[in-house]
């Protein structure tokens, strides 16, 4: 028997589809962003999950009740489970920044995001994720299933945290679809290990 956690990015919204960078703004999930809710929910349920938490951010907690309907769960909101604070960045569209700060927004987009300064620290995001999936985990049976619904990017960097990798290995992982999820499998000596990456229910 070994615990099991599933790290799920939100479904789509009319930021995400315009290319609009959200960070820690609030935006819902447009239509195409329920459905994929309901097709992830529908495959989570299989897996029949104990512990449902999410971002307390709209777009991730929407999704989180539409997962936590099929499942039979309540979610439990945690603002730990947060993307990234990404300042003055937060509204606007890949274009507008690009046309601000060309070399700027070159590095957002090889997520060098540290070289930022006014975009929260990998290293922050990284220890409150970890912090929120050791308590998640923590309520967990010896062979449950944890569910955390997130955002892309705080998931990367939490997810190669949790493995104790560096955080600047985020950065070889490719950005996650909406509503895709990782696997993570603890071992038996009590060490986890990634299961899966990006997968879909579509």
């Amino acid at each position: 028997m070994s615990r099991r956690l599933v790290l799920l990015r939100h479904g789509e919204t009319d930021w995400n589809a315009a290319r609009r960078i959200q960070g820690q703004l609030n935006s819902e999930l447009n239509e195409t962003g329920l459905a994929q809710a309901a097709a992830v929910a529908a495959t989570l349920a299989a897996l029949d999950p104990s512990v449902l938490w999410t971002s307390d951010l709209h777009r991730a907690l929407r999704t989180a009740e539409v997962v936590g309907e099929a499942c039979g769960l309540t979610p439990v909101p945690d603002e730990r489970l947060r993307e990234y604070a990404l300042g003055s960045l937060e509204g606007l569209t890949h274009d507008e920044y690009f046309a601000q700060d060309p070399d700027g927004f070159a590095v957002f987009r090889a997520a060098e995001w540290g070289a930022i300064s006014e975009i929260e620290p990998p290293d922050d995001v990284a220890k409150r994720f970890v912090a929120c999936l050791t308590d998640l985990v923590a309520e967990l049976g010896p062979d449950g299933l944890g569910v955390a619904v997130a955002h892309g990017a705080a998931i990367r960097t939490g997810l190669v945290a949790w493995l104790g990798w560096p955080v600047t290995t985020s950065r070889d992982f490719r950005a996650l679809g909406n509503c895709a999820w990782v696997e993570l499998d603890e071992r038996q000596n009590g060490e986890w290990a990634l299961g899966a990456y990006n997968l879909s229910a579509s």
